[in-house]
């Protein structure tokens, strides 16, 4: 059975309309059945009772109670035995594991009981019948239990496969449970440490410029000539106030540095500016991805935090195309607008959207939209117009 076929008919079995349709055909095959080949009054109940019983085995799984127990009932009413007591009881019995209504001993025991009684209403029957049956304490005697033996066999055998099916389905359903919470457990470790991150740069932005304007404001009050009194206390004002602010972010933000010995040095390397855009495309081409940057309208100098949340949302797209579509065609356009929006598209021609297991919800994009948020930007993601994937983020510098 093909793979689509059989993920389909999993499908069907999963619908509420599968028991009704197996139950009623089932009971459509018992009434048949009884016309060909008709049987005392307990029979045709026990028949029909089990078989259309088996229509609520899904919404009120102890009704399989009732389905065995009319099997093995219709059984006892005559000796032969009938394949839609056959069938309906084989169901009945892997519905109670199943669903486990009863511990399995129990459920097992229970039917093998029901068995025995079946047999020896059988066996009074043959010896009405003046069928030879010896005496229980005769030679021989015990081959007139094989009946209950084997139908305790094959109701021990119906019983245990609906429990492993359900210790399986189980087993499955906390392994997803278990991978659900690590997935989470990871996007959120992962996202707060790329608020750190963007935290960590935002301080060395923020401190290198509030510190000039500490000096300025002091070196003011000694360049500047002719100053008054309260110009030159405005300015002291000035440097102290801004002083004070850069103390109290770096108390703020102290607990995200890198501790000393553990990359400590990195954080004093100048941030990355669009400037190094080029460079970060020439390391995409050696390791295998051919890249092509593309750069519309005049190179305009933007706010620090502007050029590095746009080299950060480039950087982190072309890492998800190598890892995603590796060996695509990437194009980077950088688009300087007139109205004072910088537009970046980064946009490959591999397969697209759902190509890789974290594809389009990975906590690449999670973070590039926060840094896009950061400045007053949006980011979208997603299939491209002509296929492969597309991330184009709008960075309004305007107001920085």
């Amino acid at each position: 059975m093909s793979s689509p076929l059989l993920h389909r008919l999993r499908a069907w079995i999963a619908t509420p309309v599968y028991p009704w349709v197996t139950g009623g055909a089932l009971t459509v095959g018992a009434v048949a059945e009884l016309i060909a080949f008709p049987g005392s009054v307990t029979t045709t109940i026990g028949v029909l009772v089990s078989s259309a019983s088996l229509m609520w085995r899904r919404s009120f799984p102890p009704v399989a109670v009732l389905t065995v127990a009319a099997g093995l009932l219709g059984f006892a009413g005559d000796v032969s035995l009938y394949v839609s007591i056959m069938a309906s009881g084989l169901i009945g019995c892997y519905t109670l594991g199943r669903n486990r209504v009863l511990h399995p001993a129990v459920t097992v025991v229970g039917a093998a009981l029901g068995a025995l009684c079946v047999n020896l209403v059988h066996i009074n029957t043959w010896s009405r019948m003046d069928l030879p049956v010896p005496a229980l304490w005769e030679r021989g005697s015990l081959s007139l239990f094989a009946e209950s033996f084997l139908l305790t066999v094959v109701i021990f055998g119906a019983v245990m496969m609906g429990d492993a099916v359900r210790s399986r389905e189980e087993t499955r359903d906390e392994r997803n449970l278990a991978q659900a919470q690590l997935i989470a457990m990871e996007r959120q470790q992962a996202a707060e440490a790329e608020r750190a991150a963007i935290a960590r740069e935002l301080h060395d932005i923020v401190s290198h410029s509030v510190s000039m304007i500490a000096v300025q404001a002091e070196s003011a009050t000694y360049t500047t000539p002719g100053l008054t009194p309260e110009a030159r206390d405005g300015f002291q004002q000035i440097a102290g106030t801004a002083r004070s602010s850069m103390a109290e972010l770096r108390r703020l933000l102290g607990v995200l540095r890198t501790p000393p010995g553990q990359g400590g040095a990195a954080l004093t390397t100048p941030q990355p500016t669009l400037d190094h855009l080029a460079e970060l495309v020439d390391q995409h081409r050696t390791v295998g991805g051919e890249t092509e940057l593309q750069i519309t309208g005049q190179r305009v100098p933007l706010p620090a935090a502007w050029e590095l949340s746009a080299y950060r949302i480039a950087q982190e797209a072309l890492t998800n195309a190598r890892k995603h579509a590796p060996g695509a065609r990437t194009v980077v356009e950088i688009d300087y607008g007139a109205d004072r929006l910088l537009t970046l598209r980064i946009r490959d021609d591999g397969p697209g959207p759902g190509s890789g297991p974290n594809s389009g919800a990975g906590h690449g994009l999670t973070g590039m939209r926060e840094r896009a948020a950061l400045v007053g930007g949006r980011l979208s993601a997603g299939a491209g117009p002509d296929g492969g994937f597309l991330v184009e983020a709008e960075l309004p510098w305007g107001t920085g």
